[in-house]
């Protein structure tokens, strides 16, 4: 295996990362908290690293293996996560290694897990740092969904192979560069947005730019304690709703819509899937709350479109403790940690095209026993479904599932109970953030667990956020001695 080409382009990554570092040192350095120092010292070290990386390497030529890909992709996720753990570890908040390193993989992956409290007295440089990590790491899946995964058929992800660089009428950049710098762009204006839609809500200015952030990125983490819920406003509450969907749509549809094709996200068949899914959860929820709660009916929609919204889409913020809505909420929450929303979004879980191919395929099959010689083919978005994809979709659900219960029992053999191991080895492959139960759910942390699971769990969440097998392959022989 040649590294050379795959350490430039961590080292570059290494190198933005510390440059973004220079904005919580900035931020603490004004609000004359101390650990502004860590905040730059951590920087010059991210970026001696990255520059050193990326100068050294240059020999290395211009192309990537396809091994070389899935080698780089996961060194880079983890590259990053190391080097972004290093001002949580030393700051004010004197936090082992071992949570800081959760706290860093939990922002980088758009988790939303979390070890800390006492947010509402932290200093604003650590909260916008958490809030920084959930923005690059939601542009980061974004740009890896379109240009990387389809190239590697990762869990199905070569259906969109064709869609990433075709409008139907032309391709709509030349260049996968260039899409992910459109697609940056995108993502700058729609936060831009958030902003100034959250400050004219009420928040501040400070709190408007960190909530847009991770409400757009589908990451969760926020500047007080109580969450969104701290605000106990139902305007908020509307904005951060829409920002999360905005962030578990396909970007590519932003991209095509501004050139022009309007009617692209009419056509888009895993738009409608998430949007019918969440508006049923949405009306069995608020009517589980109106009917059995005993809650105002307008209320009630407030608090069941933004719970299931935020939990579906992986993102985590709560305005209540949902796990105290009765006998229902447990097990709508917990399954719906799963779904996550469309391909090429903000987004984790298993993803709405994913169901939908195995819904494709169990029709045609259902079709094929009642006829047994007739001709059936599963279609996707009105196009014919390659038996490679199904397969490859197939093997993500047993894989995934199979994932989870080596963690859930893995985080069991480690002392946690059944609801809080299950729960966690959920929220951590699907990184969604709050777990159920009184210890990691939405008004609890994940501090209490032992180190041990922790560790475990963070392995979770970067196994999910790469889609399972761009990481498990590297533990294959054939992919060493290929």
């Amino acid at each position: 295996m040649d590294f050379r080409p795959i350490f430039p382009v961590i080292g570059i990554l290494l190198t933005i990362l510390a440059v973004v570092m220079c904005l919580p040192a900035a931020v603490d350095f004004t609000a004359g908290s101390a650990d502004w120092q860590v905040f730059a010292i951590s920087a010059g070290v991210t970026l001696f690293v990255g520059v050193s990386m990326t100068l050294t390497s240059r020999a290395g030529g211009t192309g990537l293996s396809v091994r070389q890909a899935f080698l780089m992709v996961t060194l880079s996720w983890l590259s990053l996560t190391i080097f972004a753990s290093l001002p949580l570890a030393f700051s004010k908040l004197d936090l082992s290694f071992t949570d800081a390193f959760f706290e860093a993989m939990s922002g980088i992956t758009t988790t939303g897990s979390t070890v800390l409290t006492g947010l509402d007295t932290m200093s604003p440089g650590i909260l916008l740092w958490r809030a920084l990590l959930q923005w690059l790491g939601g542009l980061g899946i974004i740009v890896m969904a379109i240009a990387v995964l389809p190239m590697l058929g990762v869990g199905g992800m070569q259906l969109f192979r064709v869609e990433a660089f075709d409008t139907g009428e032309g391709k709509v950049l030349p260049r996968a560069a260039q899409i992910s710098a459109a697609l940056s762009i995108i993502y700058i204006l729609l936060t831009a947005i958030v902003v100034i839609a959250l400050w004219l809500a009420g928040m501040t200015g400070f709190e408007a730019v960190v909530h847009s952030m991770t409400a757009l990125s589908t990451g969760g983490f926020s500047t007080s304690d109580g969450s969104i819920g701290f605000f106990d406003s139902a305007t908020i509450d509307v904005i951060t709703t829409i920002a999360m969907v905005l962030g578990s749509l396909p970007f590519l549809l932003y991209l095509k819509m501004l050139r022009g094709d309007l009617g692209s996200i009419f056509r888009e068949s895993q738009v409608w899937w998430f949007f019918t899914i969440v508006a049923i959860l949405v009306t069995i929820a608020a009517g589980w709350l109106w009917l059995d709660g005993g809650m105002h009916p307008a209320q009630a929609v407030r608090y069941a479109a933004f719970n299931i919204i935020s939990i579906i889409t992986g993102t985590g913020f709560a305005t209540t403790d949902y796990t105290l809505w009765g006998s229902f909420a447990a097990p709508i929450f917990f399954f719906i940690m799963f779904i996550g929303g469309c391909a090429g979004s903000t987004t984790c879980g298993i993803k709405i095209f994913r169901f939908q191919v195995l819904y494709s395929a169990a029709r045609t099959q259902i079709h094929h026993l009642l006829q047994p010689h007739g001709v059936f083919i599963p279609y996707y978005n009105r196009r014919p479904i390659p038996d490679e994809v199904i397969v490859s979709v197939l093997s993500f659900f047993f894989v995934f599932f199979l994932s989870f219960t080596a963690l859930a029992l893995g985080l069991g053999m480690l002392g946690l109970d059944f609801l809080t191991a299950v729960s966690s080895a959920a929220t951590a492959i699907s990184n969604v953030g709050p777990g159920l139960g009184p210890i990691v759910g939405p008004a609890g942390s994940f501090q209490l667990l032992p180190d041990a699971a922790k560790w475990l769990m963070a392995g979770g969440m970067l196994l999910g956020r790469l889609e399972l097998f761009t990481i498990i392959v590297l533990f294959t022989r054939s992919f060493w001695r290929g």
